[in-house]
């Protein structure tokens, strides 16, 4: 259910209508719907995560005691909410993105949003709404993380996870459930996996290449297969993580380590054994491309290849190569450090 908060003791903006600066050139219609906002040059902001990212809500003019209020939709449940409201002369945060978020307000038309220090988490679709009693009007702007979807299961086998514990994983790996836009943009780069995995808002899918018997059969073309919404307590599945850009350094130390020696080998670099989502991070961002496999936190053992070759796994597409969770005990391979 929406509440509709408003801003307690602030007093309300109250002036004249005005022709602003950005007022339409004569005879040109005004877009559906839209009286007060402008539409947005483009629907999508790109950015990485760490990065400033401003959406832009512009007014043709000021109406008499409006508010202008921004919303986030959450892709898990489809609710709507609220970051910020503002008269034009005070504003009110709510939420977790209160203390990285602000207006623009770079001139007395401007209500864009800005973003500090973007989360993997602010990926999604955000609502600027002007408030103005019967003639309330909105905009909406996706904002899109540029990174990288992997799939990802745990060590004791395939289709372990339910949803929660799904979810869980991928942030144990500095990722997030990836989103269906995520995973489809993943598929079209080439993405080409056989097991269902969660994503974030509860569904379950597999994304196709090459069609193949185990599948799902030959005749079925390319895609992203769907198993739709399962239940999130019972049904068990894989998990498509998403990562974006790092504020840090993903390297690697050469030895023959056991799992527990390839910890502390970071600790003695002033460095912590990296994560899963921040090798491919590294391997996207940094184009890091080593033959050696390496231990990383979650036990499991792997190595990135930006440029294939035959005596690295042989593979003719890029990629994070994985030996799986061998014992840990095993003295066999370095170890990959991220330095933050």
């Amino acid at each position: 259910m929406h509440r509709l908060l408003l801003l307690g003791s602030l007093c309300l903006l109250v002036a004249p209508p005005a022709l602003s600066i950005f007022q339409r050139p004569t005879g040109s219609p005004a877009p559906p719907g839209l009286q007060y906002l402008l539409e947005p040059l483009h629907a999508a902001v790109h950015t990485q995560r760490g990065a400033t990212a401003t959406l832009p809500c512009v007014l043709r003019a000021l109406p008499r005691n409006y508010r202008v209020k921004w919303s986030k939709v959450e892709p898990a449940n489809y609710r709507e909410s609220i970051i910020i409201i503002t008269n034009g002369l005070y504003h009110k945060n709510y939420g977790p993105l209160s203390p990285r978020v602000r207006l623009r307000h770079s001139h007395r038309y401007d209500a864009s949003l800005t973003i500090t220090d973007v989360a993997l988490e602010d990926e999604g679709r955000y609502r600027c709404q002007l408030v103005n009693g019967l003639e309330d009007e909105s905009v909406s702007l996706t904002l899109h993380l540029e990174g990288v979807v992997f799939p990802y299961q745990p060590s004791n086998g395939r289709y372990k996870f339910n949803y929660h514990e799904a979810k869980r994983a991928c942030e144990q790996q500095d990722s997030r459930l990836a989103t269906y836009q995520q995973l489809y943009k993943a598929w079209t780069d080439g993405l080409d996996w056989c097991n269902a995995g969660w994503i974030l808002d509860g569904t379950v899918h597999y994304p196709i290449i090459n069609s193949r018997e185990p599948c799902g059969g030959r005749l079925l073309l390319p895609g992203v297969r769907t198993y739709g919404a399962r239940d999130k307590q019972k049904d068990r599945f894989d998990a498509f993580c998403f990562t974006s850009a790092l504020q840090g350094q993903v390297y690697f130390i050469r030895g023959h380590l056991n799992f527990k020696e390839a910890g502390q080998a970071c600790r003695n670099h002033g460095a912590t054994i990296a994560k899963v989502g921040q090798l491919y991070s590294a391997w996207k961002f940094s184009q890091l491309d080593r033959c050696d496999g390496g231990w990383l936190a979650d036990g499991s053992v792997r190595y990135p290849i930006t440029t294939p070759r035959e005596r690295c796994g042989g593979l003719p597409d890029p990629g994070v190569r994985s030996f799986g969770f061998p014992s840990k005990e095993l003295r066999t391979y370095g170890t990959y450090c991220f330095a933050g």
